[in-house]
């Protein structure tokens, strides 16, 4: 069965402006490298439509949809109200379209996993997940995540498991679908103690009809892959396993990675591919592929965000790509363009699509380390949600 990746040139209309760190470079840079390693033959290219506001409307009131209409179309500074007008998210020219087009993208994409049309689906224009039902929030107007998996449960799924690797807590899908049993979220990210949003703590397990749905591992600043990539294993297999979802969506941003702006954590490409394929195992084991994957944060606009994403593309697609492969020549010279503009010394764009670095994974079995303070943040995720779960809080 075939992948869908969303592509459209008009999804770089989700642009702040040239200052914001949200630049929709990142997004042309990406399907450069995408195209230019081979990764959009053989995939069906999924154009995104901007969504209708009843699929809006699932998720987001009537003010504050009609508040982003009227900021986009008169270009009026809102000043805060709704959370529009920030410096997070000010309001730009047509702002509705362009924000509704993504929700577009990943809703006709999501339905089409879900209905068996695509195996996988992948739209590294997506993930904006701190958009919450009445406000926009950290460069996101509506919630193209929330919206796919609440299209999903109307058209019949009974389980949706979500699960988010941004350094930032998947706050806003987590607000949504706090008190529904049908949800499992799963954000492993930065504690809220040194990042925004705030949130995202162990004790926070989910609404009273839903406990144990809510996931949250918070790890402390400057984690690095190794040990990234254990508190994934510690947790995201096991509570997919006992949550037996009917599909997966995942978030992918890639703003864990070392060299990005806003983050403190370091974790390498290599480490984001391994976390790839594991969630694509996972959606093969337990949910017959249905597997829809979303792009998210990611600040290091030239060097990190387009290899990221294309490992995502790259696996998604089953590719035969190497992990290593060379960047191909007219991507470099594109690079080479931008990368003045985003802090990037001649000549220091990546050479190829890996860090360099094995990935090496200690299973949780090993033994837990209450010296190491990432053993720590998973052993108080894992004791607040596998109870819920009828998990072993002690053993795999």
């Amino acid at each position: 069965m075939v992948t869908g990746v969303v592509w459209g040139q008009a999804v770089l209309g989700y642009d702040f402006g040239p200052t914001h760190p949200m630049s929709p470079v990142r997004l042309e840079l990406t399907e450069l490298l995408v195209r230019e390693l081979g990764l959009l033959e053989g995939v069906a290219i999924v154009e995104p439509r901007v969504a209708p506001d009843e699929a809006l409307l699932a998720v987001h009131t009537p003010e504050y949809v009609r508040a982003v209409r009227e900021a986009s179309l008169f270009g009026a500074e809102p000043r805060g109200a709704f959370g529009l007008g920030t410096g997070d998210v000010p309001a730009f020219w047509r702002m509705h379209e362009a924000s509704a087009r993504i929700v577009g993208g990943t809703l006709a994409a999501g339905l089409a996993v879900w209905r068996g049309e695509l195996e996988h689906a992948v739209n590294f224009t997506g993930g904006l997940h701190h958009a919450m039902p009445a406000a926009a929030s950290g460069f996101c107007v509506y919630n193209d995540a929330a919206v796919a998996i609440r299209a999903m449960l109307d058209d019949g799924a009974q389980r949706v498991a979500y699960v988010d690797l941004d350094a930032h807590h998947g706050d806003g899908v987590e607000r949504i679908f706090w008190d529904d049993p049908r949800v499992l979220t799963v954000s492993v990210h930065e504690s809220g103690r040194t990042l925004f949003p705030g949130t995202g703590f162990p004790q926070d397990v989910g609404g009273p009809r839903a406990q144990g749905t809510a996931v949250n591992v918070s790890l402390p600043a400057r984690t690095t892959t190794a040990r990234w990539a254990r508190a994934v294993d510690a947790v995201v297999p096991a509570v997919l396993r006992a949550f037996e979802p009917e599909v997966v969506v995942s978030q992918h941003g890639c703003d864990a990675h070392t060299v990005d702006p806003l983050t403190n954590l370091r974790v390498s490409v290599d480490g984001m591919r391994w976390a790839d394929e594991l969630v694509h195992s996972l959606a093969h084991e337990l949910c017959a592929g249905r597997w829809l994957a979303l792009g998210g944060g990611g600040y290091a606009v030239v060097d990190v965000v387009p290899r990221a994403w294309a490992h995502l593309v790259a696996v998604a697609s089953h590719s035969e790509l190497p992990p290593d492969a060379p960047l191909p020549e007219p991507w470099l010279a594109a690079a080479e363009r931008f990368g003045h503009a985003y802090g990037l010394e001649p000549g220091a764009e990546p050479r190829t699509l890996s860090d360099g670095e094995r990935v090496e994974v200690r299973a949780w079995g090993s033994g837990f380390d209450p010296a190491d303070d990432v053993d720590r943040a998973v052993r108080a995720t894992r004791a607040a949600v596998f109870p819920h779960l009828g998990l072993d809080v002690h053993h795999d």
